[in-house]
């Protein structure tokens, strides 16, 4: 076993902070092993001006962490799993997910106001949150916005938006979980795949035993079934479709949202089944969801 491990990560707090969380198991579990972050801007940092459907999906977040894995810059990468492409490369596969954080969205408004402002706008990073906030705030315009964590809730105080709506997951990491003002339950917003899960991916190939015992299996089950509802929906993870899976002793309970857009339609469904089936009963209520939206 290597003496040295490089963890790759996007450079903003937030990606830095979840690398350093696998940084400090490994360093606990064999201190024997010198364990170091390497940073980097990812194309999809960089292009702010444009939603991300429009410039290539969350994939580009991965590409460059992609390269340095294959350059042998690195060994392995940590990305908050709902950036995860749906289509993952053979030779650089998905080695564990962390223990779920809170997997809910919320809504955050500015320091000291209580109430949402109707006359601007909601901001939202993506079309999935934008369809169900439809109907959870029918008469309030919501408006695209982009940038790390911090970037948006500097925008949120300078009197762009209203109230921004965000993952409960990386406010919480970032100790600003006093900031949410409303969660929203599963029924009302379904989160994105993987939302709340740290992905760790390596090279194929290569001895990963320090990794041993950091994979949540409760996390992998639940999170494997919501991305093969969506990779059968054909939809990259910035899709307008959504799922959420929870664990219950061996039973698996997954909820799903499709988008049609022929119709401009929204369908929500769910389907309980043993933990061990997870794929298959993605891909079951994928269809389900799709067949209803067509006829």
């Amino acid at each position: 076993m290597k003496n040295k491990v490089v963890i790759g990560s996007r450079e903003s707090a937030l990606a830095v902070l979840q690398s350093e969380m696998v940084k400090d198991y490994i360093g606990n579990t064999h201190p024997e092993l010198t364990v170091e972050i390497l940073t980097m801007k990812t194309t999809g940092d960089k292009i702010l001006d444009r939603t991300l459907d429009k410039v290539g999906g969350k994939g580009l977040f991965v590409k460059e962490l992609d390269r340095a894995l294959l350059d042998g810059r690195s060994d392995l990468s940590v990305h908050s799993l709902k950036d995860m492409p749906m289509e993952v490369p053979e030779n650089l596969p998905l080695l564990a997910f962390s223990r779920r954080e809170d997997p809910r969205d919320v809504l955050v408004l500015p320091e000291g106001v209580t109430e949402l402002d109707p006359g601007r706008p909601l901001g939202c990073s993506s079309f999935r949150r934008t369809l169900q906030l439809r109907e959870l705030y029918p008469d309030m315009e919501v408006k695209s916005i982009r940038g790390n964590l911090q970037t948006r809730l500097r925008k949120l105080e300078e009197g762009e938006y209203s109230g921004l709506i965000l993952a409960a997951a990386g406010l919480i990491r970032l100790g600003l979980a006093h900031r949410i003002t409303r969660y929203f339950t599963p029924d009302e917003m379904i989160p994105a795949a993987g939302q709340g899960i740290l992905a760790v991916q390596g090279k194929a190939g290569e001895d990963y035993g320090f990794l041993e015992g950091y994979c949540d299996r409760d996390a992998w089950d639940a999170g494997n079934a919501e991305r093969a509802f969506v990779a059968a929906l054909n939809g990259g993870c910035s899709s307008p479709v959504a799922a959420f899976g929870e664990i219950h002793g061996e039973e698996l309970f997954l909820r799903g949202l499709y988008y049609c857009e022929k119709s401009d339609t929204c369908r929500k469904g769910s389907i309980r089944g043993n933990r061990r089936d997870g794929a298959a009963l993605g891909a079951a209520l994928a269809k389900a969801l799709r067949s209803s939206s067509d006829q």
